[in-house]
């Protein structure tokens, strides 16, 4: 048998109220239209613990870590010890030249980079041009200008024990006595923090500060 197509089935909010049939009965009061549904419940779930509250959002505040190092921190011997030590440098020159060759070197320490201040010259022998001008001022104003410390200073080894320590010192061994040199050298290795430059005689200079040198 053919299918007999079924009549589509339309629900009468849908459709509207009917209209009166023909046969004169009386129409049905037309039912109100219904407003929005309600919300369905929500199906409760399967009981299970219960959601950990949100961490709560702290402002960070900047902690000062000291991470150690791949050997542990340096120990106040080892600092003391690499301060303590600085490189030696030793120009070949002659009691007439070393005067001279120690101009040469803080001529290169300056085009270098060094600030003027940062380099003291001691004399064995005959003093400095510049230190004999400034003493003629009197010790006091050549002395305020060592301790301004805006320039290079430059000092007799019988007053070099007067200076203060500095990055570089340069020591010209232009003559004198031999305990100028014996004396001078060590105080000049104790006051170079980072640089100690020695003009003058290789042989004389070794016998004092070492073979090493």
């Amino acid at each position: 048998m053919p299918l007999i197509p079924e009549e589509p089935q339309i629900h009468e909010s849908a459709q509207g109220p009917r209209a009166t049939p023909a046969s004169g009965r009386t129409a049905p009061t037309p039912r109100p239209v219904p407003g929005p549904r309600p919300a369905a419940p929500s199906r409760p779930g399967r009981p299970g613990p219960p959601r950990p509250a949100p961490p709560v959002q702290r402002t960070p505040r900047d902690v000062a870590v000291t991470k150690p190092g791949p050997s542990g921190p340096a120990t106040p011997a080892a600092s003391a010890q690499a301060v303590a030590t600085p490189q030696i440098q030793l120009i070949p020159a002659s009691p007439e030249g070393a005067l001279d060759a120690a101009e040469e070197a803080v001529d290169l320490l300056l085009e270098s980079g060094r600030a003027p201040g940062d380099v003291l010259v001691i004399t064995t022998g005959e003093q400095h041009p510049w230190a004999a001008h400034e003493l003629s001022f009197g010790e006091a104003s050549y002395w305020a200008q060592h301790d301004a410390g805006d320039d290079v200073f430059y000092a007799d080894a019988s007053a070099a024990a007067r200076a203060a320590a500095r990055p570089v010192v340069v020591v010209a061994v232009n003559g004198g006595p031999d305990t100028a040199a014996a004396t001078a050298l060590p105080l000049a290795l104790s006051q170079a923090r980072a640089l100690l430059i020695v003009c003058g005689d290789p042989q004389r200079i070794n016998s004092v500060l070492g073979a090493g040198v």
